[in-house]
């Protein structure tokens, strides 16, 4: 299954966001708030229950249920997008592998940097990160420098050949002309070990420069992404054949 197929797959799973007992100008700002959610925002009201609150669900079942408060927070500005620590923490996990459409770069680098250091913060384990092409890969050359030297730390960098490579990068550099390369972000984290640290953001370009994609804690997702990048890539080399990037990061064929 390719990344592109992984996404679909996630992509069919919608979840539906219940706002219970709640003025429609609160409805409408969580419709705004989750614009860029595969979620689906809708208003109910009950004679009994709370004001204001939120159920989600998936397929008809019920995952979990928050205050609209805590609803209006989730993804909000103020925070980077999705990895962080917060009180709403319980309501981020039950959005694991929601999907995201229509992505600036600008978030997916904010997203991408809350993987980067976790990885940095754990200092141990493997960081895979796809970078679509290499002239993107040199404007970010320095961040991954210094993250393939950190001890403990194995980063492996993915990128379609447009031009020349950084010389002598610190980090595991594989070239690929597949398409999948060109046109995906990714950024994914072993957790150096341990489930609960396991991480991915995982995206493709399907307009210029606006992502659709999704982020996920699930250990067996992240454990999915790093097998297929490994395989298809790493292990085998140059678009899945023996021509490929040497385990020194000499890529060859560019």
């Amino acid at each position: 299954m390719s990344l592109s197929e992984l996404i679909s797959g996630v992509e069919s799973y919608e979840k539906t966001l219940t706002v219970f007992n709640a003025d429609e100008e609160v409805v409408e700002a969580l419709r705004e708030r989750f614009a860029d959610r595969n979620l689906t925002v809708t208003a109910a009201t009950t004679e009994a229950g709370p004001r204001q609150y939120a159920v989600l669900g998936l397929d008809g079942e019920f995952v979990t249920a928050i205050s609209v408060s805590d609803a209006l927070t989730v993804g909000g500005e103020e925070e980077t997008v999705g990895f962080a620590d917060a009180p709403y923490q319980p309501v981020v996990d039950q959005l694991d592998e929601t999907m995201f459409t229509s992505y600036s770069v600008r978030k997916m680098v904010a997203a991408s940097r809350e993987i980067e250091d976790r990885a940095w913060r754990v200092g141990r384990g493997e960081l895979h990160a796809g970078f679509q092409t290499i002239s993107t890969l040199v404007s970010k050359n320095g961040a991954y420098g210094r993250l393939g030297d950190r001890d403990g730390l194995d980063v492996h960098v993915y990128a379609y050949p447009d031009e020349e490579p950084p010389a002598e990068p610190s980090y595991t550099l594989h070239t690929s002309h597949s398409d999948e390369i060109r046109d995906s972000w990714f950024v994914a984290f072993d957790g150096g070990g341990v489930d609960e640290s396991k991480c991915a953001l995982v995206a493709e370009e399907r307009e210029p420069r606006q992502f659709y994609g999704f982020w996920t804690y699930d250990a067996d997702t992240v454990d999915y992404v790093l097998d297929h990048l490994q395989h298809t890539y790493a292990l085998n080399g140059t678009d899945g054949g023996p021509s490929g990037s040497g385990s020194d990061g000499t890529p060859a064929d560019v």
